[in-house]
């Protein structure tokens, strides 16, 4: 999937607009600075390193900070990423006017830094780091609006009678043993069809139910969005209802998915996404714990509307898409994303999910998931162990969980074949 935004897109892209900046900038900014975002100390995070005769230095270092973060969101809003290049060094603005670029390619109309908090700023001669947590909001072009906060670790030099940023490191997105959450320099997380042989009911990330041995033209399916910690381990999900993936490369699908980064910032989205092309966030606002239902049919040859609606804030979106499909299958599943190279991504930690109320339109007839013949999918690991697994059919053979074991997720070289898994 997506995602985009995926996270994750949109999460990771908020991971990597931290360009950053902080301090006193009202004796140096030519425009004000909300103070609610003007050097607040970081819960939790180390006092700063600071010697009385450091102290000219460490404000400046704050206020290049700053106004480095506040050059990324005018740079962002007028599209011209010259103005960021007079408070970093010509690396690392080449790196930023990259960052930008891809921003705007994804979407992103505009940023805010909505929140500065400090960890320690120490100086050690013409070098210098400082650590600050940044609050980041981020609005796309279709409304939606996202926000997410995590830590950056500068690095600066004091080059021509100024302090410039050199480097600014994201370490809680990049933890060992862990692939760190996508950002903006690559693509949006996307949800690829990972088909399961007709032998061997397992897919590398697809966990749920899905139908053949019929042409299928609408899907629906319920359920509700997995809560997670704070301070839980990093990961992304998303589940799904879908048709076409199981025998081939088409495939409409949309749904929820969540984000967790490890540091303190969880995010969720809906979206929609057709095969080959990008998943794309929908403006409807989804938290931990809503009941989501999402529908998918084919109203006029190619022609589908795509329906959401949070049946516990009441709030509803549809569109409608031009698609070419190959009617195949129908599927309701729970996945692990693919990042923008087809590698799956690390498999949050979503406990159970319940999904209900499952329906297809299977050669011209509305039937539930258990009419259809559907077969149970277990999600493995790259060692074959399970990562999700789902429950068999309820009673009312349209209602179904998937549970996440414990065993840990590593991310497996050379991942992110599209076709059948076999032998």
């Amino acid at each position: 999937m997506k995602r985009f935004l995926g996270g994750l897109l949109v999460l990771g892209l908020l991971v990597s607009i931290g360009a950053g900046l902080a301090g006193r900038l009202d004796e140096l900014l030519p425009f004000d600075i909300p103070t609610s975002i003007v050097s607040q100390p970081a819960v939790g995070a180390p006092g700063r390193l600071i010697d009385a005769a450091d102290q000219d230095a460490n404000a400046a270092i704050q206020q290049v900070i700053q106004r480095s973060n506040e050059e990324q969101a005018q740079a962002i809003a007028a599209k011209d990423a010259s103005l960021m290049s007079d408070t970093v060094t010509s690396d690392h603005f080449q790196e930023l006017v990259q960052i930008n670029q891809d921003l705007l390619d994804n979407g992103v109309t505009s940023i805010k830094l909505a929140k500065l908090e400090w960890g320690a700023v120490a100086v050690d001669g013409a070098t210098a780091t400082a650590t600050t947590y940044e609050t980041w909001t981020t609005t796309l072009s279709d409304g939606t609006v996202d926000q997410s906060r995590d830590r950056n670790d500068y690095s600066l030099v004091f080059d021509s009678g100024a302090w410039k940023i050199k480097t600014n490191d994201h370490p809680d997105q990049a933890q060992p043993g862990s692939r760190p959450a996508p950002n903006a320099s690559s693509p949006p997380p996307q949800r690829q069809p990972f088909p399961f042989p007709d032998t061997q009911n397992t897919s590398h990330n697809w966990s749920g139910y899905a139908a053949t041995g019929g042409t299928f033209t609408a899907v629906s399916g319920t359920w509700n969005v997995p809560q997670f910690s704070a301070d839980g381990s990093s990961g992304i999900d998303a589940a799904w209802v879908g048709i076409g993936g199981v025998r081939g490369r088409d495939l409409i699908q949309a749904g929820t998915q969540q984000t967790v980064s490890g540091s303190g910032s969880t995010q969720y989205e809906a979206w929609v996404e057709m095969l080959p092309r990008a998943s794309r966030p929908v403006p409807l606002r989804v938290h931990a714990g809503d009941s989501v239902t999402v529908s998918i049919s084919e109203q006029a040859t190619d022609q589908w509307l795509i329906e959401f609606s949070n049946n516990t804030t009441g709030q509803t979106y549809q569109q409608t898409q031009q698609y070419s499909s190959s009617h195949s299958s129908a599927e309701w599943v729970e996945e692990a994303p693919s990042g923008g190279r087809g590698g799956v991504l690390p498999l949050s930690n979503f406990g159970t999910i319940q999904f209900s109320d499952g329906s297809t339109v299977k050669d011209g007839q509305t039937v539930s998931i258990a009419a259809t013949g559907a077969r149970a999918i277990t999600m493995v690991s790259n060692n074959d162990q399970a990562l999700a697994v789902p429950s068999p059919l309820g009673s009312d053979g349209r209602s179904f969980s998937v549970a996440r074991t414990d065993v840990a997720v590593t991310t497996p070289a050379g991942s992110g074949r599209r076709g059948r898994i076999g032998p």
